[in-house]
């Protein structure tokens, strides 16, 4: 018998240890529970990182099937490590490559999750958003990127923070004036969005 629970504190640990981010906790909680509400069954996930979400995207239930993208070796391989540990190489398909040259042709998906290069945010959304269903979800992590997306920016002191943080605002306000989504925002985990598509 597998222990998941130690499982998933080891791959919370390798994370801490060599600085990988990964959901935080009332960010995975909400995101576990969203799929499970919305009786979510088919999930693309975009940043994979070492498999963290994933694996606890799978874990909701056994008809959930994951394919997620990763474009750094060093992850996926972990990620790859992850997966085999937790049985779940049936149910999640890691794809080692940049997200910008995956085509997924007519595949679909009810919910897309975008965790990847917070700059890219809207070309990630548009690159994939003709496969979710209709009336299916894409949910973005990250949108408060620790606090710094409510400061000032002359408050930040980093030209390339101040520039990331800029890229993550115009996000928002693109999802805002996005008229073929319903966007709700969550001040859960690092901030998530939540677009329903109409």
């Amino acid at each position: 018998m597998v222990d998941k629970h130690a499982m998933i504190r080891e791959i919370k640990e390798y994370a801490n240890i060599h600085n990988v981010p990964i959901m935080q906790e009332d960010g995975i909680n909400f995101l576990t529970t969203f799929i499970l509400k919305h009786h979510i069954h088919r999930v693309l996930e975009i940043g994979t990182a070492i498999g963290y979400s994933a694996i606890m995207m799978a874990l909701v239930d056994p008809n959930v099937t994951v394919t997620t993208v990763e474009r750094d070796e060093k992850r996926y391989l972990e990620a790859l490590k992850n997966i085999k540990k937790f049985q779940l190489e049936d149910r999640i398909t890691l794809i080692y490559d940049d997200a910008f040259h995956v085509e997924l042709g007519d595949e679909e998906f009810d919910l897309i999750f975008i965790d990847a290069a917070k700059a890219q945010n809207i070309r990630f959304f548009e690159k994939f958003e003709g496969n979710l269903i209709r009336g299916g979800f894409i949910v973005t992590d990250n949108l408060k990127f620790h606090g710094l997306v409510e400061k000032k920016e002359e408050e930040i002191q980093s030209r390339d923070v101040r520039g990331l943080v800029r890229k993550i605002k115009n996000y928002i306000s693109y999802l805002k004036d996005n008229k073929r989504y319903d966007t709700k925002f969550y001040d859960v985990g690092d901030g998530i969005s939540v677009s329903n598509k109409r």
